[in-house]
C-alpha cells in the first residue's frame, strides 16, 4: 500500500489552524521568525498533541515584515544564532506540554535558498542538531537540504506542495509570477493524487516532472486550505494511500 504524510504550516496567524490540525498528519509550527509567538507556538503544540498529530519546528529568516518570504542575506554563525534562538523557544515550550519535536522544516525563503546553497543548508543542519538532535530535516528531494543531511547523518524527508506550482527545473515556482499558487481546491487534489501515487507532477509549462516525496504540504494560509486538505485525504482514502507521519 502507498503511504504518505500530510502536512500543514501552523502559528502563523491562519484562519484554518484548528480545523487543519484534525485532517493532516503532521505539521511545521512558526516560532518567531516570520511568524508566531509564546502563544501561538504553544496553542499549536496543544492542538498537535491532542489530535496526535508529528509536530515540528518551522523556523525562519528574522522577517515578520514579508512573512519570512523575501531573499536575506543572513547566513554563516548570525544565521545559526538566529535558529537556534527559535529553536530553543519551540523546543523549551514543547517539552513543558510533553511533546517531542520530530522534524525541522525551513519556511520560505530559507527553504528555496537552502534547497540551492549547501552553505545555508550546513547552518540550518547545525542548529536542528546543536537542539534537536534526534528531529529529521524536511525539504525538496534532490536538493542540497538533502545532501546536508545526508553528510550528517540526519533523517532526510523529502517534499512536495499540492498547492504550489513547479517550473520545469524543478524549483518552486516565485510567489510573485502568475499560477505560482493553486487555489482550487479540486486541482489541489489531482495533483496531490498524481504525486503520491506516480511519483510525479505536472509543471507551469506542461513538463512532467519526477517527484518523490515522503510528505505533502497544503499551506494554511492558501484560502481553501481546509477545504483542499479534506478533499485530499477522502481521495487519497478512496484510493488505498495510507496517510500517515514518516517521524
Amino acid at each position: 500500500m502507498a503511504k504518505i504524510d500530510l502536512n500543514t504550516d501552523l502559528g502563523e496567524g491562519g484562519d484554518h489552524d484548528a480545523a487543519l490540525i484534525s485532517v493532516v498528519t503532521s505539521c511545521n509550527i512558526a516560532c518567531g521568525g516570520h511568524a508566531g509567538d509564546v502563544t501561538s507556538m504553544r496553542t499549536a503544540l496543544r492542538r498537535a498533541k491532542q489530535n496526535q498529530v508529528a509536530a515540528g519546528a518551522h523556523p525562519s529568516f528574522p522577517d515578520r515584515e514579508n512573512f519570512g518570504r523575501t531573499a536575506s542575506t543572513l547566513s554563516g554563525q548570525a544565521l545559526v544564532a538566529e535558529l537556534t534562538r527559535q529553536l530553543t523557544t519551540l523546543n523549551q515550550i514543547a517539552a513543558e506540554e510533553g511533546v517531542t519535536l520530530s522534524h525541522l522544516k525551513p519556511h520560505g525563503a530559507l527553504y528555496n535558498m537552502a534547497a540551492k546553497d549547501r552553505n545555508l543548508a550546513d547552518q540550518i543542519t547545525e542548529a536542528l542538531l546543536f537542539i534537536i538532535p534526534a528531529a529529521s530535516l524536511v525539504g525538496p528531494p534532490d536538493s542540497e537540504l538533502k545532501r546536508a543531511a545526508d553528510t550528517k547523518q540526519i533523517e532526510f524527508v523529502a517534499e512536495g506542495f499540492a498547492d504550489r506550482a513547479y517550473e520545469a527545473d524543478g524549483q518552486l515556482r516565485e510567489r510573485s509570477q502568475p499560477g505560482a499558487v493553486i487555489h482550487d481546491a479540486n486541482e489541489q487534489t489531482q495533483r496531490a493524487l498524481a504525486i503520491a501515487t506516480a511519483q510525479q507532477v505536472t509543471s507551469f509549462d506542461g513538463t512532467r516532472l519526477a517527484l518523490p516525496v515522503e510528505t505533502l504540504c497544503v499551506h494554511g494560509d492558501t484560502p481553501a486550505a481546509f477545504e483542499a486538505a479534506c478533499k485530499i485525504k477522502a481521495a487519497f482514502e478512496k484510493t488505498g494511500i495510507s496517510i500517515c507521519a514518516p517521524y
